[in-house]
């Protein structure tokens, strides 16, 4: 019951009684999953201790940077995996030779192996995710933006998964998972490297050319091909959901998903631009303020002279209420008093 999956129906072919198995979708799935994610907290387990933790003392990142490098280090294996399986599975049933496909004999509600067991993989996977926030101690700030995406992931491909809409969820997540995937490895090599930033852009092309696929996919199935489907109702037990509540649902949380992203990438990339501008401009040195000399008027007597200093010498002598009298009276020489000692004064008025 944990292990293996649940609801199998066998079904035979009178001409050469040759046996096919599919699958069904049930309460008792949610034992399946379980059990697998145990095993993904394990294998994350494995591969923090056995990799990145090894590449992390390596390269002697900062605590920042070692979240985030752990963070795509887990997540780069965990998309190019996802992608092979996914691919594998879209060419082994041929789903993307046809677009009608995707609508056509609807409801799909017989799975092959394959494609249940990847269904169910990943849904454990991304709900082991939420307990590793705690398990890999990652940063406050960190923890809404992937407490975000995770409830995205769990909605979307558990939506898809319990609706059959398998088809359509295994074309939409297999080229989300590829750029992803780019992403973070392109990631993991910037953290070594600061230098390494030529591959952003392939990602960034490719991040919107899947956004609009995403996006014409989804209409085209919701807004036209279930739409126009020969068998509309609503059936729990048949696993029928074409129904115009259910497809505007679907198609209004498909929309708003990718908008959303769209604007994480927009803001992004002017965030990103701002800082290259900036760095590009170079910073104005403060000028030193330079002291100005004033030039000598010509006929005018300067305030050094003779005269200043005998009356600092004549100040010396005096007693202290006659001396502030007289320092009170000065305006210019009051400076020629002060700077001059006693001394000094006497000094300069016998060289004079």
């Amino acid at each position: 019951m944990f292990v293996t999956l649940q609801y199998n129906v066998t079904y035979t072919i009178d001409d050469n009684s040759e046996q096919f198995d599919f699958y069904d979708y049930g309460p008792k799935d949610i034992a399946t999953i379980s059990f697998y994610m145990l095993v993904a907290i394990k294998v994350h387990a494995v591969i923090q201790e056995c990799i990145l933790d090894k590449i992390n003392r390596y390269l002697q990142l900062s605590k920042p940077e070692q979240s985030k490098f752990n963070e795509s280090g887990q997540l780069a294996l965990f998309y190019l995996f996802s992608f092979i399986w996914g691919a594998s599975i879209l060419n082994a049933e041929e789903f993307t030779m046809n677009l009608t496909s995707f609508w056509k004999d609807y409801p799909f509600s017989r799975m092959l192996f394959q494609e249940k067991f990847f269904y169910i993989c990943q849904i454990a996977y991304w709900l082991h995710a939420l307990p590793e926030l705690y398990f890999q101690e990652v940063q406050k700030e960190d923890i809404p933006r992937q407490l975000c995406y995770i409830c995205l992931y769990i909605t979307h491909i558990s939506g898809a998964y319990i609706l059959n809409l398998q088809h359509l969820g295994l074309i939409l997540v297999v080229p989300h998972y590829l750029v992803e995937f780019i992403f973070h490895a392109l990631r993991l090599f910037y953290f070594p490297d600061e230098n390494m930033q030529k591959g952003f852009i392939i990602w960034a092309l490719l991040f919107i050319m899947v956004r609009l696929l995403t996006l014409t996919v989804s209409v085209l199935t919701f807004g036209f091909g279930l739409a126009r489907a020969e068998s509309p109702g609503f059936s729990i037990a048949d696993g029928n959901f074409n129904i115009l509540p259910v497809r505007i649902g679907c198609l209004s949380a498909v929309c708003s998903t990718q908008a959303w992203m769209m604007w994480r990438f927009v803001n992004f990339q002017l965030k990103k631009w701002r800082e290259h501008v900036k760095d590009q401009i170079p910073e104005k040195k403060p000028a030193n303020p330079k002291k100005k000399r004033t030039k000598k008027e010509p006929g005018k007597q300067q305030p050094f002279c003779s005269d200043y200093i005998c009356r600092g010498f004549l100040f010396s002598f005096l007693p202290p209420e006659e001396s502030f009298r007289f320092f009170s009276s000065l305006q210019v020489n009051n400076f020629i008093a002060v700077k001059f000692p006693r001394r000094l004064c006497f000094q300069k008025e016998v060289l004079l």
